[in-house]
């Protein structure tokens, strides 16, 4: 019963990290990534559509995309689309396919997505903490219902502990790096 709570806060708490990276990468950095256009999405059919659904996305000539639609008649809803984005990137439509520039960022704007990147490892921290407060109380409910002693209670909190700040570590990790990549001219 111990094992599967821990091993159920390890997995949780790597979802979470898994989840910083996701989001990190919608963050720009000098570098073109199609990963950037993950959160746009287009009026298509009816409904609202992730953009990566309606076209494909490449990187040309490392800070530039192209993006080739699957339908032509789309090409203004796209348009549309990443103008409402919060990129703050301006589409130059090419026929059936737009291009988007990704400017030089300056040293204001990498000071600024620098602080977004801490502010979403905070947050990653914070979900580890509660996953861990989770796992501390299931372990504490074990006790209560007799199933466990308490030197049981105090190692599994021990090694909850060992769990939490290896996730949190790994976000140190992961959120330094990406700020690395930012401040990389």
């Amino acid at each position: 019963m111990l094992n599967e709570i821990k091993q159920d806060a390890q997995a949780r708490m790597g979802k979470s990290i898994d989840a910083l990276r996701h989001t990190l990468t919608t963050i720009r950095t000098g570098r073109a990534s199609p990963a950037l256009l993950d959160g746009i999405r287009v009026k298509a059919y009816g409904s609202d559509t992730p953009l990566n659904q309606v076209a494909s996305i490449a990187v040309s000539e490392g800070r530039s995309l192209v993006i080739t639609l699957f339908d032509k008649n789309m090409i203004k809803d796209v348009e549309k689309a990443i103008y409402a984005s919060d990129l703050g990137l301006t589409p130059t439509v090419m026929g059936t396919v737009i291009r988007l520039n990704l400017p030089p960022l300056t040293e204001e704007r990498r000071r600024d997505l620098t602080k977004q990147v801490q502010k979403e490892g905070e947050e990653s921290k914070v979900a580890v903490r509660n996953i861990r407060r989770d796992a501390n109380q299931a372990v504490k409910d074990l006790l209560k219902s007799k199933e466990i002693t308490e030197d049981d209670v105090r190692r599994s909190e021990d090694e909850i502990q060992k769990i939490t700040d290896k996730a949190i570590k790994d976000i140190d990790e992961v959120v330094k790096h990406k700020e690395a990549e930012l401040m990389a001219v």
